[in-house]
């Protein structure tokens, strides 16, 4: 008989530089973009900074003194009421720890921060042809068809056409 793996689940603070340059290599073996998350990893002082601020959240999973999972999110203030909603940005796990729960505890643990900042909502994307996200998220909230759209800051289209 096999012992279940433990995980615990922590939120980043900025002291905790090393853990989110772990997860950094996790999302890019995860999502197979090593050169987004590892070919130009900002400075401890820059991650320091960001792990500072309010609207930055980082959830990680471990598995004793090992980074196998996390996410991280972005606490946006809204306008027509005074309420909160965070956007889950990015969510990955290793693939020896996928199956096992780990993505859900990591999302329940953002959760309770999310209550504990007065959040109403958490909201994610997920790509049309990525089936296990859209299962984990669809066992977890409600979806709501939308459409993405990247728009580029360099350049400007004229009105006049």
């Amino acid at each position: 008989m096999s012992i279940a793996p433990q995980y615990t689940y922590r939120q980043l603070t900025m002291e905790d530089v090393t853990l989110l340059k772990e997860l950094l290599r996790v999302f890019g073996h995860a999502f197979n973009d090593s050169e987004t998350y590892q070919d130009a990893i900002p400075s401890d002082e820059y991650l320091t900074n960001l792990l500072g601020k309010e609207h930055f959240i980082v959830v990680v999973a471990m598995m004793e003194k090992t980074v196998v999972g996390g996410l991280a999110g972005y606490v946006l203030e809204k306008f027509g009421q005074r309420r909160r909603e965070i956007y889950m940005y990015d969510l990955a796990v290793s693939d020896a720890h996928r199956r096992r729960g780990v993505a859900t505890g990591t999302i329940n643990a953002l959760r309770k921060i999310a209550a504990g900042q007065g959040a109403y909502v958490i909201f994610v994307q997920a790509d049309l042809d990525d089936a296990p996200a859209i299962a984990l998220y669809r066992s977890l909230g409600t979806m709501k068809p939308a459409h993405h759209f990247d728009i580029e800051v360099g350049t400007i289209k004229s009105e006049a056409g």
